[in-house]
């Protein structure tokens, strides 16, 4: 290691960016609620509710490198000739970790996945997933999409949110029909709505099952479950050894 690289610059004398980066992040305030015996918190990993200011938001000018930025060009075209536009149905773009991320307003979700099939030969939908961000008011629930071009050996990936209280996106599944389990399951453990979806029915818990499992608001102790009449207590009812 040289010495500029030990002391975080660069030649000519300027700040190397993911030095600073790495500072800020250690001293970003980290705020700890309880750990094993705890009270109220609903937490049994360990870490407390470990919270963590988040970074912000990411945004990507072009050009994107790669293949990106013939995409992002494909894409804006499709658009305009359908009577849209990129810069009406993308909120941003991201470019990360070797990813290339749209995301896309929910109104416009159904008329971006339509122009990656038909114009850009993204045959394949790998799956939809989806992310409860706690902290991120307006815009709570993430729905992720993951997209592969068989012709052109190229993935993508399309982001469209939904409040928590209006957690509404439409369904793709009549464009990519492999999507029909995966909104399923994501409405299942997320309780995401996929309006138009001709199914939108449990498929991982039981059909009277409350809640859905994997928002970070749903509670961690107190849920009867179906195994000889036996309920696994709240944390702060539990034994535990010191």
């Amino acid at each position: 290691m040289t010495g500029n690289e030990a002391g975080g610059e660069v030649a000519g004398g300027g700040e190397d960016l993911p030095a600073l980066a790495g500072r800020e992040r250690l001293a970003a305030p980290v705020v700890r609620t309880g750990m094993f015996g705890t009270h109220t918190t609903g937490d049994t990993s360990g870490y407390g509710g470990l919270q963590v200011r988040r970074p912000p938001v990411r945004s990507s000018e072009p050009p994107y490198g790669s293949y990106f930025d013939d995409v992002a060009g494909a894409l804006a075209g499709a658009l305009e000739r359908s009577g849209g536009s990129l810069r009406a149905a993308v909120e941003r773009v991201e470019v990360s970790h070797g990813e290339l991320t749209f995301h896309v307003r929910r109104e416009h979700l159904r008329e971006v996945v339509r122009a990656l099939r038909d114009e850009l030969a993204f045959e394949l939908c790998l799956g939809v997933s989806g992310v409860h961000y706690l902290g991120d008011a307006g815009r709570e629930l993430h729905a992720v999409y993951h997209f592969l071009s068989i012709t052109h050996n190229r993935r993508v990936r399309v982001e469209a949110t939904a409040p928590d209280a209006d957690p509404h996106i439409p369904s793709v599944t009549d464009i990519y029909p492999t999507c029909d389990w995966h909104e399923r399951e994501t409405w299942d453990f997320f309780g995401i709505i996929f309006d138009g979806h001709p199914g939108l029915t449990r498929i991982e818990m039981p059909d009277d099952w409350k809640g859905h499992p994997q928002r970070k608001d749903y509670p961690l102790g107190g849920i009867p479950v179906e195994y000889r009449g036996a309920t696994v207590p709240p944390p702060d009812e539990r034994r535990w050894y010191a």
